[in-house]
């Protein structure tokens, strides 16, 4: 039920297949690798690893984004792209979110909105646009929003569209999703190494009747990671030494 992996690759491939359960690709939201290389990774991994991803940048943020700089192939219309806008960029985008995911044989793809996403009637009505007419292809999504979105508001939207709220749990709490989907960004930012009190705090707020995913994204998310890792194994042990 619970899956522990970072957002990236720090290490090797092959050394975050051995230690972890998933791993959240990061290079499909600057712009997503051959479908074929994709592939190559499935058939890499593990038959019982997850391979999670981020969805392209042209349907989450606009062309100025700093994270454009990044971004291989100029886009035809960079001045259509972003904030799940009705657009022939942003569906192309889509198109190779989802041909990413099929290669990848991913379940869930998380849709990470800048803070300039604000909730705005606009953003709001294409974001409903957006989630109801994408072919999901029975793959789970997961939106993260950032700024000043109200709980109430991103509990309706999550359930009226389906969608698992994504967030990082010693930040602010979930609020909706048949699943649960942790992205730890660091307590303060990225360069921040959790202490041991926040590993304990974090695996207190892991649900134990739902699928999780635990996923490091932080300067030692390696080494976070396996010590969580190390921590639920210990309590485990602890559990079953009392029973």
């Amino acid at each position: 039920m619970l899956k522990i992996g970072c957002c990236g690759f720090p290490r090797a491939r092959r050394e975050m297949f051995r230690h972890f359960a998933a791993v959240e690709v990061q290079q499909t939201f600057y712009e997503p690798p051959r479908p074929k290389t994709l592939a190559g990774w499935r058939m890499e991994a593990p038959e019982d690893f997850e391979f999670t991803l981020k969805a392209w940048q042209p349907i989450t943020h606009p062309a100025g984004s700093p994270t454009y700089r990044r971004l291989r192939t100029p886009l035809a219309r960079p001045e259509d792209a972003g904030f799940f806008r009705p657009t022939a960029t942003v569906n192309a985008a889509w198109a190779r979110t989802l041909a990413a995911a099929q290669a990848l044989g991913a379940k869930v793809v998380l849709f990470q909105c800048p803070a300039r996403f604000v909730p705005q009637e606009e953003n709001i009505a294409n974001l409903r646009s957006f989630f109801r007419s994408v072919a999901r292809d029975d793959l789970v999504f997961a939106w993260e929003p950032r700024g000043p979105w109200p709980d109430q508001l991103v509990r309706a939207l999550c359930r009226e569209l389906e969608l698992v709220h994504a967030v990082d749990p010693l930040q602010r709490r979930p609020l909706a999703g048949r699943l649960v989907y942790f992205r730890l960004h660091g307590i303060g930012g990225y360069h921040y190494r959790y202490t041991d009190g926040d590993l304990e705090r974090l695996l207190a707020l892991c649900p134990r009747r739902k699928p999780t995913y635990c996923l490091f994204n932080n300067t030692t998310m390696f080494d976070d990671a396996r010590r969580f890792q190390r921590l639920i194994a210990g309590t485990s042990h602890r559990v079953a030494t009392v029973s």
